[in-house]
């Protein structure tokens, strides 16, 4: 009787053995696959990275209409700058409060035209002058709220006192700042004075037929 209960648990604890062993290569042959599967999906997302870090460098950097200004005096450091206007929050001169600032507000967020397209620079510049019927409104016009006198009719004098090639190569440099092609790799420093004279200067007086800004 004893002989045959030591046989009975002999065989048990061999089977045991032997089924602890086979469990133990099964889980390690799943492991195997399941490391076999990932291996493709690791590959794809190592090499796609590289791929997606050159397609996000190659974008063209975007300008904020805040900034854009910066750029268009660096451009054409004689336009008028137009920033002696004394804030309302400070009783100081603010001067990035710029003439070409306060044109880029009113296209962009006064009239919601498209900034990158020439032919829409040319309606806003064409409002400064008059020659639309989109006249332009002291109660909506940029700075109005946060200057102590509305700079509108000094901005239309000075935009009314560039001639035709000044006013055309102003509105290639804002389409250039707009469309990436402004050649700039950073934003010139916040508060930084742009490089051009603070008042008018003295250009030359419009020429008949200038207002007809929007020909071709």
């Amino acid at each position: 009787m004893k002989k045959q209960l030591k046989l009975g648990l002999s065989f048990l604890f061999v089977t045991l053995i032997v089924a602890i062993f086979t469990l133990l290569s099964w889980v390690l042959e799943s492991g195997e696959l399941s490391m076999s599967a990932l291996e493709p999906l690791l590959l794809r997302s190592s090499e796609s990275a590289p791929a997606l870090r050159v397609a996000q460098q190659s974008e063209p950097q975007q300008v904020r209409a805040q900034d854009a200004w910066k750029f268009v005096y660096e451009k054409l450091p004689d336009l008028p700058i137009e920033n002696n206007y004394i804030s309302r929050e400070t009783g100081k001169v603010d001067p990035n409060n710029t003439l070409v600032g306060r044109l880029i507000r009113y296209h962009v967020f006064v009239k919601g035209r498209p900034p990158n397209y020439r032919f829409d620079w040319k309606l806003s510049l064409a409002d400064y002058l008059g020659a639309t019927p989109d006249y332009l409104v002291e109660d909506v016009y940029p700075g109005k709220d946060v200057l102590r006198s509305n700079p509108m009719e000094g901005d239309r004098a000075a935009i009314q006192s560039l001639n035709r090639v000044q006013r055309d190569a102003l509105v290639q440099a804002l389409v250039d700042v707009f469309s990436g092609n402004s050649g700039q790799k950073s934003v010139p420093a916040a508060g930084g004075k742009p490089q051009g004279r603070s008042n008018s200067p003295e250009i030359t007086q419009p020429q008949p037929g200038d207002a007809k800004l929007l020909a071709p």
